[in-house]
Order: structure tokens, then sequence, then C-alpha cells
């Protein structure tokens, strides 16, 4: 075998190889740090430039296409291949074709080296466009942008604001041309300029501006492609290999292109590189063709780069690990510099010098790993010193390469990383904080600092990103470097938000909170940050523990704060707490901060808003915000506001009539509390669906969901969770006309004739409770609870809240007076928003009017209440509306089994797209769904339809009453 190799040596070297192509391109772009410095070139294709790649014919004019839809109506597309297929040279060659059809390129490229700087890639992209249209953004996106940018220190803006300002500004500057924005190594970029500009790239269609990058397979670039065409680059064809080939190296044998083809497996890269690879080794020395492929190119340039000369590596190592491609860093232009010690490096055709440009570019990524691979441990550290160094100026540059030129705990570095993280949170970057704080603590001396560091990670994790996992071994690390003072505000909120959420420890995450917040110094500084996360922290673990005895603390908290109580927080502590003595002043104040919403871009404002509306029906007036912050969930945003905006817009669909929607909508954020172990969360979504698996009958559902929620929150005291159980035992229990049960367990949530203090969950059992104990033989006790009710003026709480203690009102009232009350109920504004609740009032009524000899009147509303509780699904109350009928000499016609018609709008939509051929992926695109949510859906379609295949759905989509809705373009 090694006399095969050496022969084949031979004959590579006597054909003489000559230029070699690259087949990945130049890998130059705006490669400039964010820190509003401009950079020195900005790489562009020359117009009418001609890009020739062998076997790519059907790629590049896919791409072309590409260009030609965004340069039209926008769009993005993401090249996925295997590491040297070839994915750069046709990103370049979109490029070139971009340029000469007069469309305005933007590139950034990923450095693996340098992807710790925050918003590097972003501002590599968007600096082309600072200059013209900046200005043209309104303040409060200009801010976020430029902030996020470093050419601007202020009020920290949240990433989706900044997501929103770049979309605006690439949309603006492509009213005049269209942009092309080319993004090479995806995955390589800073981290939020990934998420970013995956937000940017799923909104481009209809902007006039086109998204076009590569990433390797396999690796994480976007969190995933939804909405974001893929194309596959495969390795070149058997004869498209063999023409590369022949016509790099024509004068090689047989025997060798016949071991070159079988190696290179038709990776572009390896058959250009494969010969030079072994043009330079001794004849007697192979690569072992068992290892990957990629692995085996970067051994071949590993070994390129070992015949360089000493001063060659050293400057290439500095190159790599500053990652910017700047020359000048390299002291360009200076006798004796670096940068002229790459000359032997572009000769043997490692990197690509453009002296002109004073940039340095490497020829592949493999190339910068082996480089680095090559090095010393000390050859590293004294690099990252001298580049340190040399970038004085950029203090987030300078902290990164010092830290990792430390060899031990060093306290003044540690202190520069941590300023570099302060100042990321300030420009819009919790996820770049996290890992400059950890990074700090690693080098920082045992001791206070080093858990003030570890603690506000964990902080960051638990309340920013949401990302509960490593929050115990965080604060563990914290206690362990420092025994008596790992118990600091950031820790504590740290701490509490964990055992609240994913163990449930109600009473200790309560102790752990107030002592850390009656220990700070100043307890009332309303601009201390994390004590106001603390409080927000604090609402929830005594909303969760239902008992009256957590909230003084809060409110005590709370109204110490000085110079004034932040507004969001201030509404929350009175509509959230106990909306039945707290909310009415401050009603004016949620709905104009309701009506804001449509300008609000974070994700935790719009959930805690919705929150504060939670209890007084304000929740349908924010779903258009809430899914927004479920968009920005899925698209690597906060986690923890997805899950609760999915169940904030469950239990709208719930008291809405959609209870097809609460199964959908449920089941995503339940799989999300799993997935991130939010154990405590969970039973909120498990809640919504047991009401509407109760209120349908499924009562073997709904006894295991209620006695799971029993089982989880007594141990924990979980007043809450248990109230979710007691409210849907109270429904299960009426359904089936249980009137003694259903009293029993209703006054476990709030006393008859009594609103029990911060139970917010009491306004929700106002008419159940009245009517199990009106039906039980309780009168007193139900006109005690009306009179509760009308004390606390619930009526003017929400129109929902006035439809139930009418209701009430109407089911306590002795008999002379039931009628007046009843149609009082009826004639309340927007009733029918809330079809179950009027449907249960209907009922009432017509129940009462055959009871009092009025079967006439009584068959009106029972007719009414049959029909609708039908068309909900709720069975056993559409069994007792046919009951009644029946009593009053009206047989009703059995419902059938399906109703082919019976299609809530959304499915009709899906319906639809799904006839027209779109895949669920397709579909969740267009309608902004999960494809398991659409999936779902078609599953609940097929039955109604009376079908069982997406082939029959276009007859049986046919065969339906026309309701005038059309699928979304």
């Amino acid at each position: 075998m090694r006399g095969d190799r050496a022969d084949d040596v031979a004959e590579i070297k006597d054909a003489g190889g000559g230029e070699v192509i690259r087949p990945e391109g130049p890998r130059s772009a705006n490669d400039a740090p964010a820190t509003g410095v401009p950079p020195r070139t900005t790489a562009s294709a020359q117009p009418g430039e001609t890009v020739r790649l062998v076997g790519r014919d059907e790629d590049v004019a896919a791409v072309r296409a590409f260009v030609d839809q965004a340069a039209a109506q926008g769009g993005a597309m993401v090249i996925c291949g295997d590491a040297g297929v070839g994915k750069s040279a046709l990103v370049d060659a979109a490029g070139a074709y971009a340029v000469s059809a007069g469309l305005q390129l933007l590139r950034a490229a990923g450095a693996q080296f340098e992807a710790n700087v925050s918003f590097a890639g972003l501002h590599q992209l968007l600096f082309p466009l600072l200059g013209s249209h900046l200005d043209q953004l309104d303040d409060v996106q200009r801010t976020a942008l430029r902030s996020a940018l470093g050419l601007h220190k202020g009020v920290a803006p949240d990433r989706m604001t900044i997501s929103h300002a770049a979309l605006e500004l690439l949309t603006l500057a492509a009213r005049t041309t269209p942009i092309l924005i080319v993004v090479d190594d995806l995955p390589w970029l800073d981290q939020v300029s990934r998420l970013v500009l995956a937000f940017v790239a799923r909104r481009t269609s209809g902007t006039n501006v086109g998204f076009l990058a590569t990433e390797r397979t396999g690796e994480d670039g976007f969190l995933d492609h939804s909405g974001i065409r893929v194309q596959d680059l495969r390795p070149l064809s058997d004869a498209s290999s063999e023409a590369l080939l022949d016509n790099r190296y024509p004068a090689l044998s047989l025997r060798a292109r016949r071991r070159l083809l079988d190696d290179a497996q038709g990776n572009p890269l390896a058959l250009l590189e494969l010969p030079i690879a072994l043009t330079s080794q001794p004849a007697d020395r192979t690569v072992t063709g068992t290892l990957p492929l990629t692995r085996r190119l970067q051994t071949m340039f590993a070994a390129r780069i070992r015949g360089l000369p000493t001063r060659t590596r050293h400057a290439l190592l500095l190159a790599v690990l500053d990652g910017t491609g700047d020359l000048y860093v390299l002291r360009y232009g200076e006798q004796g510099s670096e940068a002229g010690d790459l000359v032997a490096a572009d000769r043997a055709h490692v990197i690509a010098l453009d002296g002109a440009a004073a940039r340095v570019s490497f020829r592949h990524p493999l190339i910068r790993s082996a480089v680095v691979e090559l090095a010393t441990d000390e050859e590293r550290r004294r690099a990252h010193q001298i580049l340190a160094e040399r970038r004085a100026d950029e203090p987030a540059r300078r902290a990164w390469h010092l830290a990792e030129a430390c060899t031990g705990p060093d306290e003044e570095v540690a202190a520069l990383l941590q300023e570099v993280a302060h100042t990321n949170l300030f420009r819009g970057d919790s996820l770049s904080a996290i890992t400059e704080l950890l990074r700090a603590a690693d080098i920082s001396p045992a001791g206070t600092d080093r858990s003030s560091r570890l603690a506000e990670a964990a902080y960051l994790g638990a309340i920013v990103t949401g990302d509960l996992r490593e929050v115990p071994t965080l604060m563990d690390a914290a206690r362990r470097a420092d025994p008596q003072h790992g118990g600091s505000l950031a820790g504590a909120v740290a701490g509490a938000y964990h055992l609240l959420n994913e163990t449930g420890d109600i009473d200790n995450a309560h102790r752990l909170l107030v002592g850390a917040i009656e220990a700070l110094p100043e307890p009332g500084d309303a601009h201390n940050k994390p004590l106001i996360e603390g409080l927000y922290t604090l609402l929830m673990v005594a909303f969760f523990g239902g008992r009256t005895e957590l909230w003084p603390a809060f409110h005590t908290a709370v109204d110490r704060l000085r110079p004034q109580t932040p507004h969001l927080l201030s509404i929350l502590a009175n509509t959230f707490s106990d909306p039945a003595r707290r909310a009415r002043p401050v009603l004016g104040q949620l709905d104009a901060l309701i009506g804001r919403l449509h300008t609000e871009t974070s994700p935790a404002r719009i959930v805690r808003t919705a929150i504060a509306g939670s209890y007084l029906d304000r929740v349908g007036d924010c779903r258009e915000p809430l899914w927004r912050a479920v968009r920005h969930g899925r698209e690597g945003g906060a986690v923890t506001s997805a899950i609760e905006a999915l169940f904030l817009l469950g239990n709208d669909a719930y008291f809405a009539g959609r209870w097809d929607d609460v199964q959908v909508l449920t089941d995503e954020g339940i799989a999300l509390c799993k997935t991130h172990n939010y154990s405590l969360l969970q039973w909120v979504g498990q809640f919504t669906r047991a009401l509407v698996a109760t209120a349908c009958g499924d009562h073997a559902t709904s006894r295991s969901l209620t006695e799971e929620m029993s089982r989880w929150a007594a141990p924990r005291r979980a007043g809450l969770v248990s109230a979710y159980a007691w409210h849907v035992k109270t429904l299960a229990a009426l359904s089936e006309d249980d009137f003694d049960e259903a009293y029993r367990c209703a006054v476990a949530v709030s006393p008859a004739g009594e609103l029990a203090s911060h139970v917010p969950n009491a306004l929700w059992l106002i008419m159940e409770l009245v009517e199990a104990a009106a039906r039980s033989g309780r009168p007193d006790e139900a006109a005690a609870h009306v009179a509760a009710a009308r004390r606390a003026r619930l009526g003017e709480l929400s129109p929902r809240l006035a439809l139930t203690v009418a209701g009430a009102a109407a089911l306590a009232a002795a008999d002379g007076d039931h009628r007046d009350l009843f149609e009082q109920a009826l004639r309340t504004p927007d009733a029918d928003r809330w079809p179950f609740d009027l449907a249960r009032v209907r009922l009432a009524y017509g129940e009462r009017l055959r009871r009092t000899k009025s079967p006439s009147d009584a068959r009106v509303h029972l007719s009414a209440a049959a029909d609708a509780f039908e068309h909900l699904g709720a069975r056993p109350w559409a069994t007792r509306a046919a009951r009644e009928l029946r009593a009053t000499g009206v047989q009703r016609e059995k419902p059938a089994a399906t109703n082919s018609a019976d299609l809530t709008g959304q499915q009709r939509q899906i319906a639809q797209l799904a006839a027209a051929g779109l895949s669920n992926k397709q579909i969740g695109e267009r309608l902004f769904l999960s494809s398991r949510t659409v999936g779902y859906h078609l599953y609940q379609i097929f039955p109604k339809l009376g079908i069982t295949s997406r082939a029959a759905l276009r007859d049986a989509l046919a065969d339906l009453p026309d309701t005038g809705t059309t699928p979304p373009g």
C-alpha cells in the first residue's frame, strides 16, 4: 500500500497542478467589531463577474432564481452542506449575480474565534446602511440599534426591539435598491446576531430583501428552519468530480485519479486539496483513510502549515485568534510586521492576501482550526496577550483576549470581563452577558466576587432567558465559592425562581426572597433591577401559594419603593393579587397599557400586561402581542414568556369557546414546560385542559388531571393549584347535577358569602357556587354570595363578570323576581363573547321557566342553550338542555356523531391549505403555527369531514357551505 501511495505522489508532482481554484471563495467581509468603528473595506462582487462552478449548474440556477425572487418580493434561503462541498463558492456566485442585477450586496462572515463579540455579525452586515438610513428609523428603534451596535449608551434595549429595528432599516434601504444579504458560516456568528438575523430572515417576504446564508450540515445555525427555504448542497457527481480533477490536474494517471476520486467522495475541496497535500509530504507518509473526510482534510491542512516558517505560523495564529481579517492588527505596513510573514502562507494556498484592502482571508474554516490545534498552549496564550494589547481601544475584544491568556485566577481580568457583560446587558444581549459572567467567574479568585458572578449568571439564566436547567448548579457553585456571602439578591432571585418553577417549593422561595429583600441596605430603591425582578418573582410566589399570609411582605416591599413603583408592577400588584378589592381604581391604567401593546416589543412586558388583565377578561385584547411573544420564544427568545403566553391564549380560548385551540395551545406550552423543567407552570395549562375535558364530558381525563393536581399541590402548599382542582371538580359535579358535591368543592376555593382575600380564582366561580347553593337547598348561602359579589361591584370589572354576577343573582332570586334578573343578564353587553357562560345562563333561565309553568318561553331559551352546547361539544350540558326540552313537550333530535360543517375558522384555513397540497410545515409557516399543531388540527378535521386522508380533502371541502373564509396568502 505504501508503495502505491509513493507512485501516486510522484504522478501528482509530475502533473504540475498550477494555481488552485478556490471552491469556497475568499472569505472577506465587513469584519468590524461592534464598537462604532467603521470597517476599512466592504467586500463585494464585481458587476458582470461570471462565476463558473463545475457540476453546479442546477445549484447556481437555483440561487440565481432566488436572487431574482428576492429582488421582487424578498425571501430567505439557507444553503446546507458538508465542509468543503462548495457553499461559499455558491453564495459568491449568487452575490456576483446580485451585483450584476443591480442589487445592493451586504455581507457578513462568521469566524469561530470571534463568536464571543456581541453584535459583531450584525455590525458587519448593517454598517453600510447606517449613514444613509439610520436616521429614518423612529426614536425607539434608532436608539435600540445604536445601543446594540455600540454607537450609543442608554437604556438597555430588548432583543425584539433590536430585531424590529434591523428589519425596518433593511426594509427602508430596500425601497430604493433591492438588497441581498449574504452570511457565510452562519453558526459562527455571535449568538445574538444569529438570533436577530433569524428574526429578519423569517420576515423578508414582501420586503425586497433577500437573505442567503450557509451553514454546515448538523451545525446549529438557526434554532429551526421554519419559514426559511433550505437548499441542501450535495457532493459532486462522479462525472463532475472527474471533470474538476481533469481541469486542475490533467496529467494524472488513471490510478492516481481513481484513488483521489475514491478518497474525495465528491467533495470539491478534497478534490483540489488532496493532490497538494500529497505533494507536500514525503513519499513514505500517508494520511489514514479511516478518518472522516473533514478531519482528514484538516490533517492535510495541518501538514501544509507545519512546513511553513515559524514566524509565518505565529502570524497565522494571530490572524485566526483575532478573527476580523484585518491586517492592520498584524502591524500591516510596518517593517518586520507579521503581515509580511504571511506571504509564505499565501504562496502555500493557506490564505489569500489582499494588500490593497489590508485584508486576509483563510481558504477554509478547517485551516483556522488546524492553525490553532498546531499551536501549543503557551503559544496561544502569548498570541492572546499580543492581541489584547493591540485591541486596547475595544474593551470586549481586549477582555476576552486577556481571559484566554490567563493561566490562573486573575481578579483584574475577571472584573474587566464582568464590565463587558454589563455593557452587553445594556446593549440587549443577555446571552453573551451570561457567557461572560461565567468566564469571569472561572478566572475569579475564590470568594465573594466569584460567588456574585455565578449568582448573577444564574439570575440572568432564570429571569431573562428562562432556562432553569443550569440554575441549581450555578447556585451551588456560588455558595461553595463564598459560603458566608453566597446569598446576594441576584442569587436569591435566581434561587427563588428555580424553587418556584422547577420544584414548586413555595415557602422556601418566599423566605429566600423576603429575607434577601429585607437585608438590602436600601430595600426601597426602585432603580435596583434585581430588586424589581425579585418583586415580580415574589408576586408569582405569593400567587401560586394561594394563601393570604404570603402577600403582606410583597405589598410592603412595593409600597416602599422610591422614587416610585414601576407602572406595570404597580398595576399587577392590584389587578392580579386581589382583583375583587384592588382592581377597580387602576382599570383605566390597565386598559391604557393594553392599548399600547401594539408597539411593545418586550415579551416579558407583553405577558405581564396580559397577566394583569387575566382575571378581568382582558386577555382577548392582548392576543396579537401574545402571539408575538410565542413566536419570539420559538425563535430562541425567553422561554418563560412563550410558555405563559401560550397558557394565557389557551385561557382566553376556553372562555371564548374556541375549545379546539385550547388543546393545541396547552400541548405546546406543556411540552415546553417539560423540556425546560417548569413543573409548576405546567399546571396552568393542565387546568385549562381539564376545564375543557370536564365541559365536554371526558370525565376520565378530568378526574385524572384533578387527582394529579391535588397530589402535587398538597405537600408543596401550592394553594392555587389546589384551587384549580376544586374548580374543575365543581364544574364536573354541576354537569352531573350533583349540586351538594358542587357546593362542597366551590366553597373550598372561597366561602359562601365571601370573596376570599387574595384568591382571584374566586371570581371564576361566582355563578357556579350560587347555582350549587340554590339547587342544593341553601338559598341563604346563595343570596349571601350574590350580595358579596355586588358589594365588590364585580360587574364593573368586565362584561363577562357582569354576565355571571347577573346570572348568579337570577339563580338566587325568588320565583317572582327571576324573570327581570335573567333578562338583565341576557342584555349584558358583548355577552355572546362568552358562549359557554351565556349558554349556562340560558339553560338556568329555561329550567326556571319550565318549573314556574311557562313552557313555551322555556323552549326558546332551552333550545338556544342546547344549540350552543352542541356547537361547543359540551355533551353533558347539551344532554341536560335536551332533557329539559323534553319536559316541555319538545323531542329534540339527537345530534349527529359528527358535523361536517362544524369547522372553526382556523381549521377551515388549514384544511384548504392542505387540500391545495401544502405540507404541515408549509401550512405552519403560513399561519405561524408549529407543524405539530397543524397535524393535531388535521387529526380533528378528518372525522368532522368524514374522511380519512388528505386526498379526500378537496372533495369534502367542496361540499361545505361557503363561509367566505379563504386561506391567507
